[in-house]
């Protein structure tokens, strides 16, 4: 056994020795951009003004001016400059700094990965060595830079970190202070771009910086300031010879009797003394709650709710593991209970609530809360006979007792008196399936008095003659009372177990119609469905109109009118994100109870539920599994909304590349002859009379030429887009195919001079009836890409030859070819290749025109392998018949 002064002693010489070595000072944040750097700065600025001997070893500003404003008047040592990949880097300068030697030096970025060619690997052992030296470091890390948490923080973000810093280099700062903002905020600075460029700033919002993300980082960085106090603030204490006070979860613990909503109260005043989180919880046994309890029990947990607790709804038989299991699971330090009812058996058992949490429970602190007004109503309602109700049930146990009896009369005359007691015992049973242990309890002693008084000899009398018989009856009412209560148990976790899988079947079937449901319309008239069969109800879901007024969307049934007030709850609800009308607080005289789908930052519509007007309030189970489909439907909603503003992104990011593909696609089109012209045009205008007449007019041919070029191809243009929307109409004429490949070769001779182009088509004349102008700008788009790609001095091949009733022609370069499983792309719009047949910053729209134009011909293209290397793009043309020449 330790001795508590040795124990005392050693922790003050601990504390001593670390006070004396512990010179590090963290700040922490839950994500980069909530000032962590600057409140290091400004420290440093404070010491600076005491006369501290302040030296800032490396400081990040981002280029954020109120930062860098900081680093004014404070010293800054000069970084190490390091080559690497061919590029120069600033590194933190540590043989630098322990020359220098400052009583603090500031370091940030603990967590950065060092450059080849300094002493160590990482930063954090830079600062290691700076303490060991006996400087004073302040330095800057983020919460998920902690290698005990790299594995939740890949669980939250999904995003692995690959710089850590190990927990233990943590157990030796003095001070870790949190530097917070809340999520909003950092998004707010994100987008301002106060925390990276634009263009890295959208990437991470849509990643990193997402309000769930930030919000789970934040709490981990909380828990981890908290762990650290609570560690140092053990060892203060512990050295002082006193323990720590833990602060940990009130729990209270409800019946639903009258004592429940007082409990919740107490709960809440001893939670606020403690500065502690509390809640409420009620375990529902599977037994048959009468609508009283039922309403007590649902009034404490809207109070709890409305005072800042939590309600929490447990299931299980036995009372006790539940809420050890609870407060577990939750981390619940102190459990609350009331005394209001005596149980003189159950405590000479040792089975009361309390003595088994007494017994079982040795990590928590129990409080019972004694309510005099009611301990003296329970026993008032002892002495009258109160635990006796429930008529029926009794009225049940006698009829089956009685039955029992007529049976044993009957079967006296031929079985033994030990058998006999099998038929009081299968009585037992029944009752104890149907009823309560209570009446099971009546039922068993019932049996034994009538069994041991009219059947064990000497009969008539309770004496027992034989001590065969007196066993058979001790027995028998041992038995009688264990098959009871295990009869009981069963009944009760079977209809608990009922209860669940109703309650579940119902949400799967929801999730199910949910997930194939298209659009928010759909996702509204499934939920109303589901609600009304599920509970019973008539039901409606409303949404905002035009008019922002909420309308309902979808009813089951058809057609189902809301009253005025019924609206105003739904208003209420949606603006409120809380449940009104019926069965509320708010609004109660409405004929429906409300829901909302959303949350009050995003309010989705409300589900209006209708019950019948005699029916009684709805049982906690209702009540969840409404909420639970809500919230279902809530969630179905605002995945409809957000697909619906996702599909509008993306057809305006679309439409955006289409309009910067196209404008990039034919600028250099459009720019070769407007720079003729402009060059002929101005040297007409410099040099009018000096030029000769025939030069003059030869700069005149030009522009002319140039001109009805640019309207051709502005013509072609509007015919694509045209045909993009289906109203092109083409103006077909007959043309010889050697005449269309001639006029877009010489285009392509004109713009690449250098390259080669071998022909090779039919000696015969073959006659197209298509549009002229967009075949030809179909094939030069295809010339155009085998030129850029084929290798200086090779040739383009063009093949024209007639297959059937198909005019091929194969365009062959020597490129570097397409991939095989690429292929395909190739004429999808925007698709674009690093290798193969496309140049890397091409736009992908080419080659998708091509194939458009001869598809308005019916025609196709296809890529195909090259001749060895490089790829044949082919275009098929069908070949009408031969016009008719006779007169």
């Amino acid at each position: 056994m330790v001795d508590p002064r040795q124990a005392r002693a050693d922790a003050l010489l601990g504390t001593t020795q670390e006070a004396a070595h512990r010179r590090l000072k963290v700040f922490l944040g839950a994500a980069p951009g909530v000032g962590k750097t600057y409140a290091m700065l400004s420290a440093a600025r404070e010491l600076k003004r005491r006369g501290v001997d302040v030296v800032v070893g490396l400081a990040q500003t981002h280029g954020r001016a109120e930062t860098a404003a900081l680093m004014e008047g404070l010293e800054v040592l000069p970084p190490r400059a390091v080559r690497h990949r061919g590029r120069e880097f600033a590194e933190f300068d540590l043989d630098a700094a322990l020359e220098r030697k400052p009583a603090v030096m500031l370091v940030d970025e603990l967590a950065h990965t060092n450059l080849p060619g300094g002493r160590h690997g990482r930063r954090w052992q830079d600062v290691a060595e700076l303490l060991d030296a006996g400087i004073e470091v302040y330095t800057a890390l983020n919460v998920q830079h902690l290698e005990s948490l790299n594995d939740q923080v890949r669980r939250i973000t999904g995003i692995t970190v690959r710089e850590t810093v190990p927990d233990a280099f943590l157990d030796r700062a003095r001070d870790i202070m949190l530097v917070d903002l809340p999520p909003r905020e950092l998004i707010d600075r994100l987008r301002q771009g106060k925390v990276y460029v634009p263009e890295t700033a959208a990437a991470a919002l849509d990643a990193f910086f997402s309000p769930g993300n930030l919000a789970a980082l934040r709490e981990l960085a909380v828990e981890t300031v908290a762990s650290h106090v609570e560690s140092d603030l053990r060892e203060q204490m512990l050295a002082r010879g006193s323990t720590m006070p833990v602060r940990r979860r009130v729990l209270a613990a409800i019946d639903g009797h009258a004592q429940s909503e007082y409990l919740v109260r107490v709960a809440r005043r001893i939670a606020e003394r403690r500065g502690a989180p509390w809640s409420v919880a009620y375990v529902d046994t599977g037994g048959a709650a009468d609508a009283v309890r039922r309403e007590r029990v649902e009034s404490a947990m809207r109070l709890a709710r409305r005072l800042g607790g939590d309600a929490v709804m447990l299931r299980g038989y036995a009372v006790a593991d539940e809420l050890l299991a609870h407060a577990d699971r939750e981390g619940v330090g102190q459990i609350i209970l009331g005394r209001t009812r005596e149980r003189p058996l159950a405590r000479m058992l040792g089975r009361s609530l309390t003595q088994q949490l007494l017994r079982r429970g040795a990590h928590l602190e129990l409080a019972i809360v004694a309510t005099p007004m009611e301990r003296a109503r329970a026993r008032r309602w002892l002495a009258s006979g109160g635990w006796w109700g429930g008529r029926r049930q009794y009225v049940f146990a006698t009829l089956a007792t009685l039955v029992a009896f007529a049976l044993a009369f009957v079967g006296d005359r031929f079985l033994s008196v030990a058998n006999l007691s099998l038929i009081f015992l299968t009585a037992v049973l029944v009752v104890a399936v149907r009823t309560r242990m209570a009446v099971a309890i009546y039922t068993a002693i019932l049996c034994f008095l009538g069994y041991n008084f009219f059947f064990t000899p000497p009969r008539y009398t309770l004496a027992v003659a034989n001590a065969d018989d007196l066993l058979a009856v001790v027995l028998f009412l041992v038995v009688a009372l264990v098959c009871g209560r295990l009869a009981t148990r069963l009944a009760s976790q079977v209809e608990s177990l009922r209860a669940a899988q109703l309650r579940s079947r119902a949400l799967l079937d929801l999730g199910h119609q949910l997930s194939v449901s298209t659009d928010a319309q759909a996702v509204r008239q499934v939920g109303a469905q589901a609600l009304a069969r599920a509970l019973g109800v008539r039901a409606a879901i409303l949404a905002r109109g035009p008019s922002q007024q909420l309308e309902p969307a979808a009813s089951s049934p058809p057609g189902l009118e809301l009253s005025p007030r019924d609206l105003a709850a739904a208003d209420w609800s949606d603006r409120h994100a809380q449940p009104a009308g019926r069965y509320t607080d708010t609004i109660n005289a409405a004929s429906c109870w409300t829901l909302p789908l959303g949350g009050e930052d995003n309010p989705l519509g409300v589900a209006a539920l209708r019950f019948d007007h005699g029916a009684g309030e709805p049982d906690p189970d209702q009540r969840s599994l409404a909420l639970a489909m809500a919230q279902d439907i809530g969630f179905a909603l605002e995945r409809a909304r957000l697909a619906e503003a996702l599909e509008g992104a993306r057809v305006q990011g679309e439409t955006e590349r289409l309009r910067s593909a196209l404008l990039s696609s034919v600028s250099h089109d459009l720019r070769s002859p407007l720079a003729s012209m402009i060059g002929s045009a101005g040297t007409l205008a410099s040099y009018d009379e000096q030029l000769p007449r025939e030069e003059r007019r030869q700069l005149l041919e030009a522009i002319l030429a140039e001109g009805q070029r640019l309207d051709r191809y502005i013509q072609n243009l509007l015919d694509m887009t045209r045909l993009g929307h289906g109203t092109l109409k083409l103006n077909r004429d007959w043309v010889d195919a050697g005449e269309i490949v001639g006029a877009a070769v010489a285009r392509l001779r004109k713009l690449f001079p250098g390259v080669t182009v071998d022909i090779a088509g039919p000696e015969d004349t073959v006659l197209l009836y298509v549009h002229p102008a967009l075949v030809e700008q179909a094939l030069f788009n295809i010339l155009e890409n085998a030129a850029r790609f084929s290798p200086p001095g090779a040739p383009v091949r063009v093949s024209v030859r007639r297959v059937g009733g198909q005019l091929l022609i194969d365009v062959v370069d020597q490129g570097p070819g397409i991939p095989e499983e690429e292929r395909a792309r190739i004429f999808d719009m925007f698709y674009s290749v690093a290798r193969g047949d496309r140049a890397p910053q091409g736009t992908g729209l080419g080659l998708a025109i091509c194939r458009g134009m001869v598809g308005a011909h019916g025609g196709s293209v296809e890529a195909l392998p090259g001749q060895g290397a490089g790829t044949t793009i082919r275009v098929s043309l069908p070949l009408p018949p031969a016009p008719d020449t006779d007169p």
